[in-house]
């Protein structure tokens, strides 16, 4: 169960990722409380929101993978897992250019996530 938790946390570490990507807090501080709630308003805030639930449920997440896991070995493959997710989306939401040597190196943190793995 500790390893599903561990790849729980690591979507939720992308989607922080991508919460922090969308969060621009010149717009949040030029919300005006009277119109709070407004439709316009809560677009401008839910990257805020995401980044404070995304965040929180990926450190809670972490923290019960590391009871069974060892700290660096999930720790690295949190990371890994995380990076991966990130990349794979930058290229397929967002069209960020790729390099098809950079698909060597992913397949390398793959067989260090493996190798971590089996080690445990």
């Amino acid at each position: 169960m500790a390893w599903i938790y561990l790849l729980i946390a690591s979507v939720f570490e992308i989607a922080w990722t991508f919460s922090l990507k969308f969060l621009d807090f010149k717009k949040i501080g030029a919300i005006r409380w009277p119109a709070f709630f407004s439709s316009q308003n809560l677009l401008v805030l839910m990257p805020l929101l995401g980044y404070i639930v995304f965040g929180l449920a990926n450190v809670f997440f972490f923290s019960l993978s590391v009871k069974q896991i060892p700290t660096s070995t999930a720790l690295a493959v949190w990371m890994g897992v995380a990076l991966i997710g990130v990349k794979l989306v930058d290229v397929m939401l967002f069209k960020e250019p790729w390099q098809p040597t950079q698909l060597i190196y992913l397949g390398l943190i793959v067989a260090g996530i493996v190798g971590l793995k089996r080690g445990v």
